[in-house]
């Protein structure tokens, strides 16, 4: 793989002596190298491959740091990275894994912003520009968003205040007429439009708000990309630029197949296998789009709905084949939940899925549009727990997030039957929103059916009955506890061991019971241990003589931490935590 550009660019500034010819040679080679270290790795492919010829123009036309570039969601910042002095981390593999795969301002000067999830550029941008106007600077600011992620609603809000603020903020559109999936919407129909007739037609959202604008028809042709930069170069008023690019542009196949090749695991270039194969095992993510799709043909009522992620939320069945009960909200969890109070309200039998990571964005909506007002709307959860995910995808926050609002009832099934009978009870029950926390593990079958009624609130199960010690084992961290009871009898201690089922609340009585012949009462949870399950057990012994550990994390965010290292900083290794059991039971013999 020949660099010979690419190796003379150590920062921005070496861009700036180039000639066209050299510049578009050096994004051939940072095509390549994209191409190389993601197939490796695994990664953002598709969105990074499209924005190569729009990243080296504005850099070579803008002034960074001194001017100052957002990218929304930041996935697709990796030619940014690697022509602001991280290009190594990109061509050398033992250097593989040294950056993060989005911006990070601990990498770099040219970073402003830790971001991951959608729609937040142009705020984020606003907020830059307000600064720049307060202290009395002059610098451009650039926000860099995807149209997939104009159909969140912070997009709007940023687009509204960024149009009425007057002053220089630029607005770089990056149109590839896709998001994760497809997009949905009307505003998509104002894009399609406004590229047929090559930004010419009168309807034109961005006018209509009050921007300057301007089309560039091919987003990755370079010479048109630095002209039109150096157009708004320094205007003094808001500036919006809508490109056309192709997503993964200059790999056929990622051009051809643009949702699959998204985000990619590693896979080998020449026969596009994937580098790490095993057997397949059915997930829980299958049997709850299977479940779904079968519930789904029989009930007519029964609507799927995602925020642009159908694929790894368990409606890729609904998508396909029952379309008139599917709705894509595009990237706007908020909506989601919403339309699904709504659709509740009216009849309807709503499942919004979603992954822990992106539900953090509804929090209002689901104590105000649905927990208010008790609408029965079905609401799935995915990915929730412990993790060695980048920082901005944590799947920690969801069981305080959701299980401290009324009304909603949130189930941790620990089974697939469990699952099954919990989801079957949710869509067709009609007092409660009810959410459940899909096992984030390996499937667990017992083959024992479980029956679909949990209409007695707040009841646990005494899986194996004990004394001394209680081992209450939430979601899938009950088969942990199931571990640590087995590991406790070895050394003379026949622990209780208990489904708790439901996040959200007490089996009060259960709970006044182990108190004739328990001392301690352990919880696990896969999550976070403030605001969680495990301090509702603390709080209801806290007058009592009960000794209670709580596991699970503590308040922290991660980034790319080993599993096996989180667990072992947690105490949440069979051995830690009956070594933890130990401890409390001796104190207790020396207070008698």
């Amino acid at each position: 793989m020949s660099l010979n550009v690419l190796h003379k660019i150590n920062e921005p500034k070496d861009l700036k002596t180039l000639s066209i010819e050299e510049l578009n040679l050096l994004s051939g080679e940072i095509r390549d190298v994209l191409i190389k270290k993601v197939s490796t790795t695994g990664g953002h492919f598709g969105p990074n491959l499209g924005m190569v010829e729009a990243t080296i123009a504005l850099h070579y036309v803008f002034n960074s740091p001194v001017d100052k570039f957002v990218y929304d969601v930041s996935h697709q910042s990796y030619t940014h990275k690697i022509l602001t002095g991280r290009k190594e981390s990109f061509i050398n593999p033992e250097k593989f894994g040294t950056v993060t795969g989005y911006t990070e301002p601990k990498e770099s000067e040219h970073d402003f912003f830790t971001v991951g999830h959608t729609s937040t550029s142009i705020s984020l941008a606003c907020g830059l520009a307000k600064g720049r106007d307060v202290v009395g600077g002059n610098e451009n600011i650039v926000a860099i968003i995807g149209d997939g992620s104009l159909s969140g609603g912070e997009a709007y809000e940023g687009l509204n205040n960024a149009a009425a603020s007057g002053k220089n903020i630029i607005i770089l559109v990056n149109d590839n007429d896709m998001s994760i999936a497809e997009n949905h919407g009307g505003l998509y129909k104002n894009l399609a439009l406004l590229r047929e007739t090559e930004g010419k037609a009168e309807l034109n959202l961005f006018k209509a708000l009050g921007f300057e604008y301007h089309f560039v028809k091919d987003g990755n042709n370079l010479e048109s990309l630095i002209e039109t930069f150096r157009k708004v170069k320094d205007k003094k008023h808001p500036v919006v630029i809508h490109m056309h690019t192709v997503k993964g542009k200059g790999y056929e196949d990622a051009e051809v197949n643009k949702e699959a090749f998204h985000w990619v695991m590693p896979f080998d270039l020449e026969t596009k296998a994937p580098l790490f194969t095993g057997e397949y095992e059915k997930s829980y993510g299958d049997i709850t789009d299977e479940f779904l799709l079968d519930k789904a043909r029989k009930d007519k009522t029964i609507v799927g709905i995602t925020a642009a992620t159908p694929e790894i939320v368990s409606l890729s069945g609904i998508r396909r084949e029952l379309k008139d009960q599917y709705v894509d909200v595009g990237i706007a969890e908020e909506h989601a939940i919403a339309l699904a109070s709504g659709i509740a309200k009216r009849g309807g039998k709503p499942v919004a899925s979603f992954l822990s990571t992106f539900i953090q964005r509804t929090y209002d909506q689901l104590s105000q549009d649905l927990a208010i007002n008790d609408n029965p709307a079905t609401i799935l959860v995915h990915w929730g727990g412990i993790s060695d995910s980048d920082v901005t995808h944590s799947g920690l926050f969801d069981i305080p997030l959701i299980s401290n609002i009324p009304n909603i009832v949130y189930l941790a099934p620990t089974t697939k039957e469990e699952h099954l009978a919990m989801m079957d009870w949710a869509i067709g029950q009609d007092k409660h929103p009810v959410a459940i926390r899909v096992p984030n593990s390996a499937v667990v079958s017992t083959g024992v059916e479980v029956e679909p009624n949990f209409d007695e609130l707040n009841k646990y199960v005494t899986v194996e009955e004990g004394n001394e010690v209680a081992i209450i084992g939430l979601g899938s961290f009950f088969s942990l506890g199931k571990r640590v009871k087995d590991k406790l009898k070895e050394v003379g201690i026949n622990a209780t061991l208990i489904n708790p089922r439901f996040i959200t609340g007490l089996d009060e009585e259960l709970l006044n019971k182990l108190e004739e012949n328990h001392k301690l009462v352990i919880t696990l949870e896969d999550g976070i241990l403030d605001g969680g399950f495990g301090e509702k057990i603390s709080r209801f012994y806290g007058n009592k003589s009960m000794r209670v550990l709580n596991f699970g994390a503590t308040k922290e965010f991660t980034d790319s931490v080993p599993l096996e290292v989180l667990y072992e900083r947690y105490h949440l290794t069979e051995e830690l935590i009956i070594e933890d059991i130990q401890n409390v039971l001796e104190d207790l013999k020396t207070l008698v």
